[in-house]
């Protein structure tokens, strides 16, 4: 079945988890949340969310970090 995931149509096994996908890809369950079809999937469904032709996933990844003291909306202090 062809699925689209982050944009890209790629082929896999009909009926793979979302969990089974994340493990396919060696992505760690914690640090990921995935959107399926615009709606945002509890992690505590991934088992037994499969996944069917034409579904769209996307993995949405969080990044720590922050702003600098230098820069204040947009603009650089001297």
């Amino acid at each position: 079945m062809n699925i689209t995931i982050n944009g890209k149509k790629e082929e896999f096994s009909d009926g793979i988890s979302v969990a089974d996908l994340l493990k396919a890809r060696k992505i760690r369950v914690e640090m990921v949340s995935v959107e399926l079809n615009d709606t945002i999937l509890p992690r505590d469904k991934f088992s037994e969310t499969h996944l069917k032709g034409g579904d769209k996933v996307e993995f949405l990844y969080f990044m720590g970090g922050g702003v600098s003291s230098k820069f204040e909306v947009g603009r650089i202090k001297g």
